[in-house]
């Protein structure tokens, strides 16, 4: 039998030769957080390592993540399918065990962290998720949804700004199921933080309507369980503060910066094995440590009772578990597709001049009424941003069964949550903001589209179009910079159809994130078919074109479409120039296509080619090529009158005109 230092003492030295391995890691951490780690693992989390995706799981969360050994350890040790080849091969090409925890790569990682912060955020989501689909699907009999969330953080995060954001969320939302553990060892890459951060961590989050366990030992096993009951008991999400030593077992560098972000070296670790009285070779384990650490038979047991709730709860309420059923499997609604095929023909038999903001409002309406599990919310910019559905009941602590999100102000806790609520994978969420404030989410955005999660984006007041608010307000180059994200559709519609088009594709996506990005100002009807509809899901199609086959292409995107149909219109009437307008929403998806598909719309042959975008020009260069020209805006915006702009930046039908002739060699009239 072994105890519970000894237990962790495991951790210690899994994580030491990972990281020597590597000759690249963090041991610091996972040697100091390991007494904590073994008592919720061994004692407290809920999970079957035959199947990490149980859905009635606890979920763990590193926030820390640059400590990854802690979590593959944790893994190897408790029976996940990862080896001890895999924890030889830590942070090597194509490994099972990258340098930061990364969702998709290694069973039993929930959620990819590393930008320290979002770990938690993630986390929050999850408690969020959690407390959402129990007010849904439990029943006074059944608690069919009852779990834990337990995250770990160190310093770092709690410096990061995000980690006020979300802190503020959970405490005001009293999402009771959240578990976070403070790693209170005062270090940091440059040294101790007593220089830097000073903060009174137990007030900062008792003043955000959290529980607070103050002063845990976090080398003390029964002082850490007896922290972990009382949070369990506790209303509010609870923060445990836990005093440990960086590096705890190492003689020579425990307690110092020296060993946050480096390997011990050979010399070290060998003397930290001759401390423990375990064999020097690397990898290597006492005799009977597997069978105390095996969490597999456990497991089964936890998920089998489960199952069988499930099947007794099936029994007695058969359309919740139904609906159930069909969210694990991540499928639509059986009623989407026909909906969706009828929704778009009487919206071509009913145009509007509409912002496509309001166009976006209708499909919200529209979509929530087909898919129930379709939440979200504004980052408090809900009545700009057009994003309550009609009777939406926001979520609070009071009103649990509420489905629509007030993030406050706070964009980057928004965007982070959201991936936490997406990574949990029961909803389809949206978190809307303005366009230019995407700024402020950039990097949740980036991790959404890393993590491949089909989060929806929305950002409204998409341009120079939104006026008087000026160059602070005004979006330039934050399409480009979205559209530059791989593996995330940025979609800019130009009316109704193309705005339709764009949230059904998002809400039909499983495997990356789309930034929806809509207009202040109205946008005429552009002509759209039935069978153009379906090309616009293709991200770029000929929405106008010429009698006689083509010399010229005109190309756009958004508010600007109907712009180049009017300088297409002009050129033909007064030049008879034969004019393709190319409508392109979503480059990535045009991108995807076939060659054959791109080359039709854009045959290579036509070298007179412009491009018309309120934005920054460079991403347009890709469709023009070297002979064509760019109507763009690479400088900051100007506080006016939207029509005084387009006019002060020469994006009117006059100016384009003139300098398209002047380009081809044709004088203007």
């Amino acid at each position: 039998m072994f105890s519970n230092k000894q237990c962790a003492d495991a951790i210690r030295i899994l994580s030491m030769d990972g990281v020597e391995a590597a000759k690249s890691g963090h041991p610091g951490m996972p040697m100091g957080m390991a007494d904590i780690a073994e008592v919720l693992w061994r004692k407290h989390l809920v999970h079957n390592p035959r199947d990490p995706h149980w859905m009635n799981r606890d979920r763990f969360v590193l926030s820390n993540g640059h400590g990854s050994m802690l979590l593959y350890s944790l893994l190897h040790l408790t029976g996940y399918d990862v080896s001890i080849d895999d924890l030889a091969h830590f942070r090597q090409l194509h490994s099972k065990t990258p340098g930061h925890p990364e969702k998709g790569y290694t069973p039993g990682v929930e959620t990819t962290t590393g930008p320290l912060g979002q770990g938690i955020a993630n986390a929050v989501g999850f408690a969020l998720a959690e407390k959402m689909l129990s007010t849904e699907f439990n029943k006074p009999d059944f608690n069919i949804i009852d779990h834990y969330t337990y995250c770990f953080v160190g310093d770092g995060c709690l410096m990061e700004g995000i980690s006020h954001e979300v802190a503020s969320l959970a405490g005001t939302w009293q999402l009771s199921k959240l578990i976070v553990f403070y790693d209170d060892n005062g270090i940091s890459i440059d040294g101790e933080v007593e220089g830097w951060f000073t903060d009174n961590t137990p007030k900062r989050f008792e003043s955000y309507n959290w529980h607070v366990i103050q002063n845990v030992d976090g080398h003390d096993a029964t002082a850490i369980d007896n922290a972990i009951i009382a949070a369990k008991k506790a209303s509010k999400p609870t923060l445990i503060c836990c005093k440990t030593t960086i590096g705890h077992g190492s003689p020579n560098k425990a307690g110092s910066h020296s060993c946050h972000g480096a390997p011990l070296g050979l010399e070290e670790i060998s003397l930290v094995k001759q401390a423990l009285g375990v064999d020097a070779e690397p990898f290597s384990l006492p005799d009977g440590m597997y069978n105390a650490w095996n969490a597999k038979d456990k497991g089964l047991t936890w998920q089998t009772d489960w199952d069988q709730k499930l099947s007794h709860y099936a029994k007695l309420y058969p359309q919740a578990a139904s609906e159930l059923q069909r969210r694990l499997k991540g499928t639509l609604p059986e009623a989407f597709l026909s909906k969706k095929k009828a929704h778009l023909q009487n919206l071509l038999s009913h145009r509007a001049n509409i912002a496509s903001r309001k166009a976006s409002e209708s499909m919200i309406n529209q979509l929530k009424s087909i898919i129930p599990e379709l939440i979200g919310g504004s980052a408090d910019l809900a009545p700009s941003n057009l994003t309550q559905w009609k009777e939406a009941l926001p979520f609070s602590h009071s009103t649990p069964q509420g489905q629509y999100l007030h993030f406050g102000v706070r964009e980057f806790g928004m965007a982070a949550i959201a991936n936490g609520v997406s990574a949990y994978g029961m909803h389809k969420i949206f978190a809307a903001t303005f366009l230019m404030f995407m700024e402020y989410a950039r990097n949740a955005i980036r991790m959404s589209a890393l993590m491949k999660l089909p989060n929806i984006f929305v950002f409204t007041h998409d341009s120079i179009g939104l006026g008087e608010d000026g160059p602070t307000h005004q979006p330039i180059e934050q399409i480009a910079n979205l559209r530059a994200t791989p593996n995330l559709d940025t979609w800019r519609p130009c009316d109704e159809i193309e705005t339709a088009v764009a949230w059904y594709s998002a809400v039909e996506q499983t495997s990356r994130p789309s930034a929806l990005c809509f207009s202040r100002q109205s946008l005429s009807p552009t002509p759209q078919t039935t069978a153009s509809i379906e090309n616009i899901e293709k991200g770029g199609y000929i929405l106008s074109d010429s009698k006689m086959p083509p010399s010229l292409i005109l190309m756009s995107s958004g508010s600007e479409v109907q712009l180049a149909l009017s300088v297409a219109s002009q050129l033909s009437k007064e030049q008879g120039l034969n004019i393709r307008v190319v409508s392109i929403p979503c480059f990535s998806r045009f991108q995807q296509q076939p060659s054959s598909y791109r080359d039709k719309v854009l045959p290579p042959h036509i070298r007179h080619r412009f491009a018309i975008e309120a934005g920054c020009s460079q991403p347009w260069y890709e469709f023009v090529g070297l002979d064509g020209r760019v109507f763009g805006i690479d400088s900051f915006g100007e506080s006016g009158k939207a029509e005084a702009l387009y006019e002060h930046f020469e994006l009117t039908q006059k100016e384009i005109c003139k300098q398209i002739l002047s380009d081809i060699g044709t004088p203007s009239p």
